[in-house]
C-alpha cells in the first residue's frame, strides 16, 4: 500500500468512534501520517509511558533510586489491570519493580504507587516541558471516590492525543529525555509489554510466529476505549499511535471487533510507511 492510499483507510470503515492516528519516521522527526491528532482521549493507561520516563528523570537527578523499596500497603491497591491487587499488603517492591509491573502487566496498583513518589506536579511540569499540551495526569488510576483527587471529582480525567503520543515516542526514540542506560532500560521495559493486540498483533511473522520487528509499546483500554502506542523497528523505524474511544463491543478480548479493526489499521499503516510488503 502506498502513502496516498493509506489516506483513504480513516475515518475507518466500520468503526462506530473515533480513531486518532499519527506515524513519525524515528530517523528525521518527520511526522509521516496524522488523522484526528489533536483530538482529545481518555489516555487510559498510554499515560504510563510519560510517568515512565519521568521517574527516570528523577532517578537521574538522583531524588529517586531504582533499588528503593516501597511497602504495598492494603490501602494502595486498586482493581483493573495487573496483579498486586492480588497480593498480600507489605510487600516490598523496588521503583524498578513498581516500572516493570506499571508496563509490562499494566498494573494499576504498581502506576498508582509512582504517583505518589514522583507526584502530580511534577509529571504535569514534565508534559508541558515536552510540549505535550494535551496532555494531563488529573490523578491516580482506578480510585475509590474518596481518593480521587479534587480534579478527578470535578469530571476531569487523564488525557492525550495522538499527536502527544506519537511526540514522546519520537523523543524516548531518540533519547531526548534520559542517559543512555535509563533510556534503554525504559526501551527494554516496554518491549516487554504483554497487551500487544493492536500494533504488535499485526506486523509480519517468521516461519516460527514470531515478530520479524522489534516492537516497544503501551496499550491502553477502557470501556469503548483502545489504545495502542509504540516504536517499530522496521525497515524504516517508526513511532506510531492508534487511539480511540466509541467502541461498542464490551468484550476485554483480542477479538473485540473495535480492537480487531486497529489492528489492521496499524498493520496497513506499519506496511506502508515502515519499508516492508504487508
Amino acid at each position: 500500500m502506498n502513502h496516498q492510499a493509506c489516506l483513504s483507510l480513516l475515518p475507518l470503515p466500520d468503526h462506530p468512534g473515533r480513531v486518532g492516528v499519527t506515524v513519525h519516521d524515528l530517523a528525521t522527526g518527520e511526522l509521516l501520517f496524522a488523522h484526528d491528532a489533536d483530538h482529545v482521549y481518555h489516555a487510559a493507561s498510554t499515560i504510563k509511558v510519560p510517568l515512565l520516563i519521568r521517574a527516570l528523570q528523577r532517578v537521574a537527578a538522583g531524588d529517586l533510586r531504582l533499588t528503593d523499596r516501597h511497602v504495598m500497603l492494603a490501602g494502595d491497591q486498586v482493581g483493573g489491570a495487573g496483579v498486586l491487587h492480588e497480593l498480600s499488603p507489605g510487600l516490598a517492591l523496588t521503583l524498578r519493580d513498581l516500572l516493570t509491573l506499571m508496563i509490562v502487566v499494566s498494573d494499576n496498583t504498581a502506576t498508582n504507587m509512582v504517583i505518589d513518589r514522583v507526584g502530580l506536579d511534577d509529571v504535569n511540569a514534565f508534559l508541558a516541558e515536552a510540549g505535550l499540551r494535551d496532555s494531563a495526569l488529573v490523578g491516580g488510576l482506578q480510585l475509590p471516590p474518596e481518593r480521587r483527587t479534587p480534579r478527578q471529582r470535578a469530571g476531569e480525567r487523564n488525557r492525550t492525543t495522538a499527536r502527544d503520543m506519537g511526540r514522546v515516542l519520537l523523543g524516548l526514540a531518540r533519547g531526548a529525555y534520559l542517559p543512555d542506560d535509563l533510556n534503554e532500560l525504559a526501551l527494554g521495559i516496554l518491549s516487554r509489554q504483554q497487551y500487544r493486540d493492536v500494533i504488535g498483533r499485526g506486523l509480519p511473522t517468521d516461519a516460527s510466529g514470531e515478530p520479524l520487528y522489534r516492537v516497544a509499546s503501551k496499550s491502553g483500554e477502557l470501556l469503548g476505549v483502545h489504545h495502542d502506542v509504540g516504536l517499530v523497528w522496521t525497515p524504516r523505524p517508526l513511532a506510531v499511535a492508534v487511539l480511540s474511544e466509541g467502541g461498542l463491543d464490551p468484550r476485554e478480548h483480542p477479538d473485540n471487533r473495535e480492537v480487531v479493526l486497529l489492528t489492521g489499521l496499524a498493520a496497513r499503516l506499519v506496511a506502508a510507511f515502515g519499508g516492508h510488503s504487508s
